[in-house]
């Protein structure tokens, strides 16, 4: 499988686009994991990996968004975005998740990547805006991958994401970076109406369409229109987990989590200090769906100095960490409504719903299944979570 996985990334990327994931993404990011502990030690969480919704703005309306698409756009300026980067990189950071809204509708995004050529960014998008002249200037930057959900079959994406013929259009766009020869991700948020892509086969027809990462997030029923009836059973997390661990001895294609060590236990990033993130409003928030802050981007020059002093974020890391090691948004609700309470922090959404969304929800499982551990069987995966995402400490 290594061999066989090998062999496609040298063969269907451009060269120059493998060498900076390899340098900037899996080099650097080993340094900034290492960095991270280290500042551990003197008690300071600066995450190595900062999550960035640059724009509210989308043409989609997902099932179950917790982002203010239908309100007035909003988006981070190219300074700012210029200014999170710059100073998260005098700390070690390379690598930036980028959301939205829809990324790509940011009228600025491409300066943002043209202007570190030293990081690497994986931008979460619905892959509608790529085109050829969009792949061609990505593969010119060299330092993107996009990740371009896909919900299931033509009817189950238009019900999915609001709008019609969406599938083709994502498809599309995929085309796209396969045709420039980026490196491409598809992600799914597995809920009750697409699970059936969670099979060997839709693994294989990524491969033919040139996909080289997959990523299955479990849909989490939260924001204004939550949908909980989409949500997994206890079960089915299992069987998302299962299949991943097994395709990823079998496939020649990397598949992507971010909620599982290499023992198979549950883990939450934000819990473990691994990853923060920051609003199109420039909040400071931690994690995108917990839409509650006490700080800015603009509250000091330094975004490194506002997280590492901020007790918003270590009351919810460790908060979270003692209540699960799951999600603490689906199975302690009612723990962020005191968090939220006793800092007095502030609603992040245009809508000012938030805090009445979190106290409508009921308590549920999330990937933190005691007794139901699913160990990484290949080797490259469990060391790499062995080494370099795991607890650190924040379950002990």
């Amino acid at each position: 499988m290594v061999l066989s996985f090998a062999r496609r990334m040298l063969t269907e990327t451009d060269l120059r686009l493998l060498g900076k994931f390899a340098y900037n993404f899996g080099f650097k990011g080993v340094l900034s994991v290492e960095k991270y502990k280290s500042r551990l030690k003197r008690g300071e969480y600066f995450p190595p990996f900062l999550f960035i919704s640059v724009i509210s703005g989308c043409q989609l309306r997902c099932q179950g968004c917790w982002v203010d698409v239908a309100s007035e756009s909003k988006r981070i300026s190219l300074k700012d975005m210029n200014r999170i980067v710059g100073d998260a990189k005098k700390h070690g950071n390379s690598y930036f998740g980028i959301l939205g809204g829809e990324p790509f509708l940011h009228p600025e995004l491409m300066e943002m990547f043209e202007a570190h050529p030293d990081c690497y960014f994986q931008v979460f998008t619905n892959g509608q805006l790529i085109d050829d002249a969009v792949a061609a200037r990505l593969r010119r930057v060299g330092n993107v991958s996009p990740l371009i959900s896909v919900e299931g079959s033509e009817i189950v994406s238009d019900q999915r994401r609001g709008r019609l013929n969406v599938l083709s259009k994502t498809l599309a766009g995929l085309a796209a970076c396969h045709r420039h020869k980026l490196i491409t991700g598809v992600a799914t948020s597995v809920c009750q109406t697409n699970i059936d892509l969670v099979s060997e086969s839709w693994l294989r027809r990524l491969i033919e369409m040139g996909v080289h990462y997959a990523w299955f997030h479990t849909y989490r029923p939260v924001g204004p229109n939550a949908r909980p009836e989409l949500a997994l059973s206890p079960e089915q997390i299992v069987q998302v987990r299962r299949f991943v661990v097994q395709m990823r001895s079998k496939l020649p294609i990397a598949i992507v989590d971010a909620y599982w060590d290499d023992k198979g236990e549950a883990l939450c990033p934000m819990a473990t200090g691994v990853s923060h993130h920051i609003s199109p409003y420039g909040d400071i928030e931690p994690c995108p769906i917990i839409q509650f802050a006490r700080e800015t981007i603009h509250d000091r020059e330094s975004v490194f100095e506002t997280m590492t002093q901020s007790e918003f974020l270590k009351d919810f890391r460790q908060h979270a960490a003692k209540a699960t090691q799951g999600c603490v948004v689906l199975e302690r609700p009612d723990l962020v409504k005191q968090i939220v309470a006793l800092h007095g922090a502030r609603d992040t959404t245009q809508r000012k719903t938030a805090l009445a969304e979190v106290e409508a929800m009921s308590a549920r499982h999330s990937q933190h299944q005691p007794g139901h551990e699913i160990p990484e069987d290949h080797w490259a995966y469990r060391f790499a979570k062995k080494r370099w995402f795991f607890g650190f400490g924040a379950y002990t």
